[in-house]
């Protein structure tokens, strides 16, 4: 199987804590969370994704043109610092180097072009200039580049 995410989930599941719109987003982000953390290969997609699914039945932001463009600068971000294009279609495999890799960019905020403006920023800034305490996808890393 596959996790479905929209680009700039990329970043936001970077500093994942367990908060959220509501109990059913959080519960739902929190199962995503165990499946990257498995290494389930992730597809990118274009609008809504298997984190966006909780919050499809109301009035969303999900489909609203800001957070398409949010996708388009977090695809190119990622592109850039990886070397591989970020399109629909493509597969990514959440492994622990590439993890480290995006959250030591996301930390130094090469990263955070994507985030201006989104409402989770300063708690997803707190979680970065801390090291990442208490992340539910992948591993946080240690101070001093660790393990």
């Amino acid at each position: 199987m596959t996790v479905r995410l929209r680009a700039h989930h990329l970043l936001c599941m970077l500093t994942f804590v367990g908060k959220g719109y509501s109990p059913a987003f959080v519960e739902n982000y929190r199962q995503v969370a165990r499946r990257l953390s498995a290494g389930e290969t992730i597809e990118i997609v274009e609008g809504p994704d298997d984190i966006c699914a909780p919050l499809l039945d109301g009035d969303t932001h999900c489909r609203e043109e800001s957070v398409a463009a949010r996708d388009r600068q977090a695809a190119e971000a990622v592109a850039a610092l990886t070397g591989t294009a970020v399109d629909a279609g493509t597969l990514i495999v959440p492994d622990e180097a590439l993890l480290e890799r995006l959250r030591a960019a996301f930390g130094s905020g090469e990263l955070r072009a994507a985030c201006g403006g989104c409402e989770w920023s300063e708690l997803c800034s707190r979680v970065a200039a801390h090291g990442f305490p208490g992340i539910l996808v992948g591993k946080a890393p240690l101070a001093g580049g660790g393990r």
